[in-house]
């Protein structure tokens, strides 16, 4: 029997300290259409997620909630859970790292680095921002403010552990260099960029007076860790690591990996942790795929401003497959995009209801009262064009090209007139389009693709649209 070829997906572990936000919804929807795609072009694919509950940001919302910190992130850690049911996430791995399995994997990578004399300790004095859990450099700010929270960083002295990444510019610079290592291809300039400029060590550990909440560092019982080795190491332990056998022999050592990231996560997914691994002695990534912000009315998306969309409320509007589809196709797959509820009830109703929905119901219609038995189904064929646009992470592509089947099936429908010829070689043909439409759609809206396959194998019309057409909008 020949083994199938491996590939890891993860996404980023995002913070639990408030709602899951559209944003991450678009990046899960993102690697589990490519996992599902994966999946079916004959790979073995271990997909991850999870949540990153340490750290200033999430200890100070638990506070200002007056809630229990172990409690807070339990119930927010939920929500992220919950979402592999409301978008029909197919991940096999929800790392938490809070785990205790985490955590021992989390100790391992900071003795490794320290044992190549990586990790030092020193008296820092800095401006940093909370929001992005780091200290920030002059051009980092504008009018005083992070330029990316838009709020001014405090100034905080401390003794604190550092990571030597400086030391390891010529490596990064190597590995940034093989144009796979980023998608799209400007965000490796940005990466190589940030380089050049110079690479400054960076803090990994807080006073434990100060912060309390986090994986201790081994040996030094007054500080903890911060961020970056704590989140980053995620990706590893869900496989299983520091055991270098199994899942993550097969995975990572002998496997394809991609991470999945928004674009303000460059310096960390591709220089820093890059930088973390070189150290230990791992393989490095293989590839970062950076996606694009979600804005919404010209305006980037803020509890304060109250345009945040969350992605259970797109699920309870339009339902799990019609949310998936907004976000892969409407949502531009790496540059930022603006989004309104105006614009996803036009979309929902000009390509869903009024589109593959009405489609499925003419042709499935027809067939139903023309033709005696189900039409015989022919073997998949690969489309090469369609294949290719997902080997490209190019989601935006891999749609419009379904949906340019699904408009010349319709152009098709209209010239041949099989409602009154009552042809059933036509209408036959009719069908056999349909599921070759249904299999296109497989990755990307799972139920919606069985819902067709099943309508076709029972030869009959759907009950209810696929679709219910909007008539309000939010």
């Amino acid at each position: 029997m020949i083994e199938k070829k491996a590939l890891y997906i993860t996404t980023t572990l995002p913070y639990v300290n408030a709602k899951p936000h559209i944003g991450f919804a678009l990046e899960a929807i993102q690697a589990d259409s490519f996992a599902r795609y994966k999946r079916l072009a004959g790979y073995d694919v271990f997909f991850n997620t999870g949540s990153d509950e340490h750290g200033q940001k999430l200890f100070e919302a638990a506070q200002k909630a007056g809630r229990d910190v172990r409690e807070y992130v339990d119930h927010y850690a939920s929500e992220f859970e919950e979402l592999k049911s409301a978008l029909d996430l197919s991940y096999d791995s929800f790392v938490r790292t809070t785990n205790p399995d985490h955590q021992r994997a989390v100790q391992e990578i900071w003795r490794r680095c320290q044992a190549k004399g990586d990790i030092y300790e020193k008296e820092f004095e800095g401006l940093y921002c909370i929001g992005c859990e780091r200290f920030l450099t002059q051009k980092d700010i504008v009018d005083g403010k992070c330029s990316i929270h838009l709020k001014e960083p405090q100034l905080f002295k401390e003794k604190n552990w550092f990571f030597r990444l400086s030391k390891y510019r010529d490596e990064i610079l190597k590995y940034l260099k093989n144009s796979q290592t980023i998608i799209p291809d400007w965000r490796r300039e940005e990466a190589i960029n940030f380089v050049k400029e110079g690479l400054e060590d960076f803090s990994i550990s807080r006073e434990r007076s100060r912060l309390s909440w986090g994986i201790p560092v081994p040996g030094d019982e007054e500080q903890v860790m911060y961020v970056w080795f704590d989140a980053l190491t995620g990706y590893i332990s869900a496989l299983g690591w520091p055991n270098e056998e199994g899942d993550f022999k097969k995975f990572w050592l002998n496997g394809d990996i991609l991470q999945m990231a928004g674009k303000d996560q460059v310096r960390f997914q591709s220089i820093m942790w890059q930088g973390m691994l070189f150290s230990a002695g791992l393989k490095n990534t293989d590839r970062v795929f950076y996606h694009g912000f979600i804005n919404s009315g010209g305006q980037k998306m803020s509890k304060s401003l109250g345009n945040v969309i969350n992605p259970y409320d797109l699920v309870k509007k339009y339902g799990t497959d019609a949310t998936r589809y907004l976000l892969l196709r409407h949502v531009h797959t790496t540059e930022d995009t603006d989004v309104t509820w105006e614009r996803l009830d036009e979309w929902y109703n000009a390509h869903l209801a009024n589109g593959l929905g009405n489609l499925v119901s003419r042709i499935m219609t027809l067939s139903e009262k023309n033709v005696s038995k189900p039409v015989s189904i022919p073997e998949w064929k690969n489309l090469e064009e369609y294949s290719s646009l997902f080997e490209g992470l190019d989601f935006n592509g891999a749609l419009e090209y379904v949906w340019e089947k699904i408009g010349s099936l319709d152009a098709f429908i209209q010239e041949k007139k099989p409602w009154e010829t009552k042809d059933t070689e036509i209408i036959s043909e009719l069908v056999r389009r349909l599921y070759t439409i249904a299999r296109l759609l497989n990755p990307i809206m799972p139920s919606t693709s069985g819902a067709i396959k099943e309508l076709i194998k029972k030869n009959i019309k759907p009950e209810a649209p696929l679709f219910q057409r909007l008539t309000t909008t939010n």
